[in-house]
């Protein structure tokens, strides 16, 4: 089954983009800060499709969760896609971004890039 992290510190986008994903058919875990995220990733025997994370956060926010992320040996390969209000002067390799308010059909687009189609639309 495709999982997602999903890393947002605002319960109300977390809670709204998690149910849309899961209605699409995609198993989503939720973190409410990047600590939380990569104690989750660390403790995992599965790894996510696609870390879909918010840029501004408090705790481990801006790009130190992308760059601890980017510095474990077994989830460095992981895509990260960062959303945030405006576009980031830079963004290490690897990491797609999509503007805040975001467009869910342009999301779902770039999960099924990274995931593949949910369950049930495969074939």
């Amino acid at each position: 089954m495709p999982t997602i992290l999903f890393i947002e510190d605002d319960s109300e986008i977390r809670g709204v983009t998690a149910r849309l994903l899961r209605s699409e058919g995609y198993i989503v875990e939720e973190a409410n800060s990047g600590e939380e995220a990569l104690n989750f990733l660390r403790r995992s025997d599965r790894d996510p499709c696609l870390v879909l994370i918010d840029l501004m956060m408090p705790v481990l926010g801006d790009w130190d969760v992308v760059d601890v992320l980017q510095s474990e040996d077994r989830i460095v390969a992981l895509p990260v896609l960062v959303m945030a209000a405006g576009h980031p002067k830079t963004a290490p390799g690897g990491v797609a971004f999509v503007r805040k308010p975001v467009d869910f059909d342009l999301l779902l687009g770039l999960v099924r890039r990274y995931c593949g189609p949910p369950p049930g639309q495969r074939g």
